[in-house]
C-alpha cells in the first residue's frame, strides 16, 4: 500500500526578496532557478503599479530592475496585442503572469526552415512559463483585457531573432524597445 502524503505549501517570497536572491549570481541564472523563483514570488498588482502602462498601439516593455546577470521587465499588454514569434539568444527568461491570461504559442522550423506552431497554452495570473536561447515562441494578450506579465532574462537581453510566418529570414533584433514590440511575423 504507497501512502500519499500532503504536498508541503510552496514558499513565497516578496518582489524585493526575489531581487536580492537573483543579485547573488554574477553569472547566468539557470533557468530551474528563475522559474523555481518566480513561482515563489507572490505579488498583486498594486505593487508593480508604477512600471504598468500600457500603449493602444503596442505591447510596452518596461524595466523594473537590472542585476548583475540579469534584467526584469514588466510587459503590459491591450487586448489583442501580442509579441512578435522569436527566441532569446542566449538567455534564459521567466514570465511570470502577474494580472489577465496569456498564450503562449510555441514553434518549430520545419525542413525549408520556416516556422510553425505546434501547441498554444493559457497562463493564468499566478503562472510561470519559462524559455531558453533558440525556443521560439510567441506570447499573445487574446483575452479582452488588459495582461501584466514579469519577465527575467539572465543573461541581459541584448539580442533576439524574429520569425515570420512567410519565409524562413530570421531578422536579429538588437533595437528591440522600439522594433520589437510590434508584433510582426504574424
Amino acid at each position: 500500500m504507497s501512502m500519499h502524503r500532503e504536498s508541503e505549501p510552496v514558499p513565497s517570497i516578496s518582489l524585493t526578496e526575489l531581487f536580492e536572491k537573483l543579485d547573488a549570481f554574477e553569472t547566468s541564472i539557470p533557468l530551474e532557478v528563475l522559474s523555481k523563483e518566480l513561482g515563489q514570488l507572490s505579488l498583486n498588482p498594486e505593487e508593480v503599479q508604477p512600471w504598468t502602462q500600457f500603449s493602444d498601439t503596442r505591447y510596452l516593455r518596461n524595466l523594473i530592475h537590472q542585476g548583475p546577470s540579469y534584467q526584469a521587465l514588466l510587459l503590459c499588454w491591450r487586448s489583442g496585442q501580442r509579441s512578435p514569434i522569436h527566441d532569446h539568444k542566449g538567455s534564459a527568461c521567466g514570465m511570470k503572469v502577474i494580472q489577465g491570461k496569456a498564450t503562449e504559442t510555441l514553434f518549430e522550423r520545419g525542413a525549408t526552415g520556416q516556422v510553425y506552431a505546434t501547441t498554444s497554452q493559457e497562463r493564468c495570473q499566478g503562472e510561470v512559463a519559462a524559455s531558453f536561447d533558440s525556443d521560439i515562441h510567441q506570447i499573445s494578450n487574446l483575452q479582452g483585457e488588459c495582461l501584466v506579465t514579469l519577465h527575467v532574462y539572465s543573461p541581459p537581453l541584448l539580442s533576439m531573432g524574429s520569425y515570420s510566418l512567410s519565409d524562413n529570414t530570421i531578422t536579429q533584433v538588437t533595437d528591440w524597445i522600439d522594433s520589437f514590440v510590434d508584433g510582426g511575423g504574424i
